[in-house]
C-alpha cells in the first residue's frame, strides 16, 4: 500500500480538526488554557524559528495554524510535506537557475517508504 502526499495531508487536516475539538472542550471548561498553556508548548513543538519545516514539525505547525481563524487546507498541508520530504527541491533549483546535480541513487536503507513491499 503507498500513500501520496495529498492523501496524507489529508489525514494530518483529520487528525488536527479532532484534536481541536479537544482543544475547544479544554478551553471551554477552563478558560484562558490554551493562551496561557498550549501556546508556548505548541510554538515550541512547531519549531517555529526554522523557516523550511522539517517533515517532523509539519503536524505541530498545522495544529497551530487551526488556533487562528483560517486553519490549513489539504492543498497547503500536501505543500508542505512535498517541500518537507524534498520533492520540490530541484525544481526550485532550476528556477532560480543554479544547476541541480543529478540526484544520487538511495544508500541501503535510506529509502523510507514503509508502505511498499
Amino acid at each position: 500500500m503507498s500513500i501520496t502526499n495529498e492523501q496524507l495531508a489529508e489525514l494530518l487536516a483529520g487528525i488536527v480538526r479532532s484534536q481541536q475539538a479537544v482543544i475547544d472542550a479544554i478551553e471551554s471548561a477552563n478558560g484562558g488554557w490554551r493562551n496561557t498553556h498550549l501556546l508556548p508548548k505548541l510554538n515550541t513543538a512547531a519549531n517555529m524559528r526554522i523557516a523550511n519545516a522539517r517533515l517532523l514539525d509539519i503536524p505541530s505547525r498545522v495544529l497551530l495554524r487551526s488556533q487562528g481563524r483560517v486553519p490549513m487546507d489539504a492543498a497547503t498541508i500536501a505543500r508542505d510535506l512535498a517541500a518537507a520530504m524534498g520533492t520540490t527541491a530541484a525544481a526550485g533549483a532550476a528556477a532560480t537557475g543554479a544547476s541541480a546535480a543529478p540526484a544520487a541513487a538511495p544508500a541501503k536503507g535510506d529509502d523510507l517508504n514503509f508502505f511498499d513491499s
